[in-house]
């Protein structure tokens, strides 16, 4: 560490302005509430918030939007546009193109994509907008110390070997001319404002000053959960092994469910039934907008979002630098089962109405998430393209979904889309719900109205099998067998699931003790499992940490194991023999 004090303390702290970089699914919501919170750390005067976005083609947009008052996130998002509205009419928050209005802010917030190219983290966005942040602080007067706090979710190690090192590059040393902390973000699409205030946050920092300066400032918008502090290495631990973990127990649930589809048993009675005697209940199964929390999830057309299908590889990135075997990686191999499930489901409705080859499908929902327009890695594009390649008719329909989405346009699948329903379902043989949105299911008898429409494949536990009791379309769905499990399959499917959380926890504690070897610079950027279990369970959508343990055998039920559980005893067997 460049410097022991701390330039800023706590008492004599002073907030005039907070800049925000990035105005989208974190930085929008963050940016107005701030504003809406009319802050004021050391001065009477409420801070003023400036949202900086670049002048880009898609998003150039943004800048005019949030200065005429509107929120820039599409889908259903409450209290969102009111509050911007509020702000921005108040004169506290306002939007830019110039990065150097930052020149003299106290706080930014750095709220840029990060994505994965491969198995390492594509920080190409980030830092194309970190070059102009830091040029822009190079002008700030002399005497201020901004402190620059990371939203966006980071690779273990990026903090202290990319980001302290690139503003080192522009003459701002890490705890001397500047601080810099990370508080990655627990938001959720729908949610937005709800997720702020209520979820529990994490403050990370290089510098022990720095988690309380975020925590003194974030508790003014996170008005119902707590900000825990720790270290920068521990947050981006435990913000990628969240996404990582509810991968994995996607993952997991995915293969329950397929045997369970195979062999006509009841997945969501089963699921119901192991999560009580994991003392992990939600209301998932009945209500399609409930986020599931339980330890058995459910599996749906496939995984969706920016986090999940990057930050398992994230958590892994440092390590597979060094050429470790990942083959008995749970995380890893969970990637492989979920990018199976669209074209897994396809084959499940094939396999309940015949083959599809010359009927034309309505996929419903583009978005990867209820109510939502977010389309990135959306599992509806995925089995689109599957179609396409297959030379089976198709349309997509979305309710929230721009007609030039990137992703739509990324994939070429735009003149495959439309936001009319009836357009959508008109010439359809088979429907594919793809995404619970409200609209679907305010909407369901008029889905369910044309005639022409023989079956419904109901891809993300929307409707129910009564729905559809004297009806003349055909239903089926994930998980929708008819016969009831019996106890020995649920004695195996809680068994199997001891072992998988266990062979979880022995990974994470072997990817600890790599970074605390490898990239631990002091004794204060250590990190601890307990620590990492402690903060882990702060995540409002499950994330139970086991502890380790030695996994004596696989169990099997008439001869079905599951792969992730295989994973978990080999690489345990492999621990005990080092």
């Amino acid at each position: 560490m460049e410097s022991k004090q701390s330039p800023v303390k706590l008492e004599n702290w002073k907030v005039e302005k907070i800049g925000v970089i990035g105005p989208g699914i974190v930085g929008m919501p963050m940016a107005a509430m701030l504003a809406h919170a009319r802050i004021r750390i050391g001065t009477e005067k409420p801070a003023k918030v400036v949202v900086v976005q670049r002048n880009s083609v898609n998003s150039g947009w943004k800048v005019d939007a949030i200065n005429s008052g509107r929120s820039v996130i599409g889908g259903i998002e409450p209290d969102l546009d009111r509050i911007t509205k509020a702000s921005v009419d108040n004169g506290i928050l306002s939007a830019s193109s110039d990065f150097n209005k930052l020149s003299d802010a106290d706080v930014i917030l750095v709220s840029v994509q990060t994505d994965k190219k491969g198995f390492e983290p594509d920080y190409g966005p980030m830092f194309g907008a970190l070059e102009n942040l830091a040029e822009a602080l190079s002008k700030k007067p002399e005497n201020k110390v901004p402190l620059v706090i990371f939203e966006s979710t980071l690779a273990p190690t990026s903090m202290d070997t990319l980001m302290r090192e690139h503003f080192k590059k522009y003459g701002l040393v890490e705890g001397k001319d500047i601080l810099l902390g990370n508080s990655p973000n627990r938001v959720m699409p729908g949610r937005l404002v709800e997720r702020v205030q209520d979820s529990d946050k994490l403050a990370g920092g290089l510098h022990p000053e720095t988690p309380k300066l975020i925590a003194h400032l974030y508790k003014n918008i996170v008005t119902k959960g707590t900000v825990f502090q720790t270290n920068s290495l521990t947050a981006e631990i435990v913000k990628t092994l969240e996404n990582a973990y509810r991968d994995v127990r996607v993952a997991f649930s995915t293969e329950i469910v397929r045997y369970c589809d195979s062999n006509n048993i009841d997945f969501y009675e089963v699921r119901d039934k192991v999560n009580s005697l994991l003392s992990q209940s939600d209301k998932a199964t009945t209500d399609p907008n409930a986020v599931p929390s339980g330890g058995i999830l459910i599996p749906m057309l496939g995984v969706g979002g920016h986090c999940l299908p990057k930050d398992g590889i994230l958590l892994w990135w440092r390590k597979i630098e060094t050429g470790q075997d990942t083959s008995h990686s749970l995380i890893l191999n969970s990637r492989l089962i979920n990018d199976e499930s669209p074209v897994h489901t396809f084959k499940l409705a094939e396999k309940a109405f015949g083959n599809m080859k010359d009927s034309k499908i309505a996929l419903l929902g583009v978005a990867y998430r209820f109510n939502s327009e977010d389309t990135r890695n959306s599992p509806t594009l995925a089995l689109a393209n599957y179609l396409r390649e297959a030379g089976i008719r198709y349309i997509m329909h979305d309710p929230y979904v721009k007609k030039d989405d990137q992703n739509l346009l990324k994939f070429k699948q735009d003149t495959f889309f439309t936001r009319n329903m009836n357009e959508a379902l008109k010439g359809a043989d088979y429907v594919f719900m793809c995404s619970a949105h409200k609209e679907y299911i305010d909407r369901f008898s008029e889905i369910i109205s044309f005639s022409n429409v023989k079956g419904l494949m109901d891809g993300c536990n929307i409707y129910s099998a009564r729905q559809f009791e004297n009806k003349k379309i055909s239903y089926t769905g994930i998980g929708r067998g008819s016969e009831k499990p019996d106890n020995k399959f649920i004695d195996f499917v809680f068994e199997s699931f001891r072992a998988m959380e266990m062979g979880l926890a022995n990974e994470l504690n072997g990817l600890i003790d790599f970074y605390n070897s490898n990239y631990a610079f002091d004794e204060y950027n250590k990190v601890k499992f307990s620590d990492v279990q402690r903060l882990a369970k702060t995540c409002s959508t499950g994330c139970e940490i086991a502890n380790t343990g030695r996994i004596q055998m696989v169990p099997e039920f008439n001869r079905f194991k599951s792969r992730l559980v295989e994973c978990a005893y080999l690489s345990s067997e492999r621990l005990l023999k080092k």
